[in-house]
């Protein structure tokens, strides 16, 4: 098989539980929660997606051929040692193409592998680290892993069945909306959130506040 991939990168994971470790990000293009063909992502069920999953024109993407190139590639990207080595799949919705022979790939290469999805795809054997996001109006089949990460406000979501799943993190992070206004207002939405439902914490996205891609 081989993968569409949008960038890869070297940097800190900048949210959830994991925040602040040294990761290499493997950015998959595409996502079933927005094809393309509406007429703009307004009409997508995914109406707040602020990373861009379109194309291949992102740093290092490229349609890579096989399991064992992409592999070797993220490898690359971390550089010397094998101490710790972390990588973070996701997307767009990186379960349209992750399969047990990248999972095993990256193994092989003494990854401990992570995924974010929005959870409409049930992920890959193996995955070490498994971070769902639910998107509103769409049906989470994946209701189990180490971290649920639910994006607030956010219209339609319902946050007390959502508990009965089986995640060991229950996350809230603000909607970054682009505004800065409602941005501040997203912030006191998600902190007012957790301190009424402590079964929940609260996630920032860390990499923005840094600078960090």
């Amino acid at each position: 098989m081989n993968y569409a991939v949008k960038e890869i990168f070297l940097t800190l994971q900048g949210e959830g539980a994991q925040a602040g470790r040294r990761a290499v990000f493997l950015r998959f293009a595409g996502c079933n929660l927005w094809s393309g063909l509406e007429k703009d992502r307004a009409s997508a069920i995914c109406q707040f997606c602020d990373t861009d999953f379109v194309g291949m024109g992102g740093i290092n993407g490229a349609r890579y051929r096989d399991a064992a190139a992409l592999a070797d590639k993220v490898a690359a990207l971390w550089g010397d040692g094998t101490d710790r080595r972390y990588v973070v799949m996701t997307g767009g919705e990186p379960m349209l193409q992750v399969d047990a022979a990248l999972v095993a790939a990256l193994h092989m290469r003494g990854f401990e592998v992570a995924m974010e999805s929005n959870g409409t795809i049930a992920a890959a054997a193996g995955i070490d680290w498994i971070c769902i996001s639910p998107k509103a109006g769409s049906h989470v089949v994946q209701r189990s892993g180490q971290e649920l990460k639910l994006v607030w406000p956010q219209p339609g979501s319902d946050a007390v069945m959502m508990e009965r799943w089986d995640f060991a993190h229950f996350l809230i992070q603000p909607m970054d909306s682009g505004d800065e206004s409602l941005n501040e207002a997203n912030v006191k939405a998600a902190a007012a959130f957790v301190q009424a439902n402590p079964k929940w914490r609260l996630s920032l996205q860390n990499h923005k506040i840094l600078g960090l891609p």
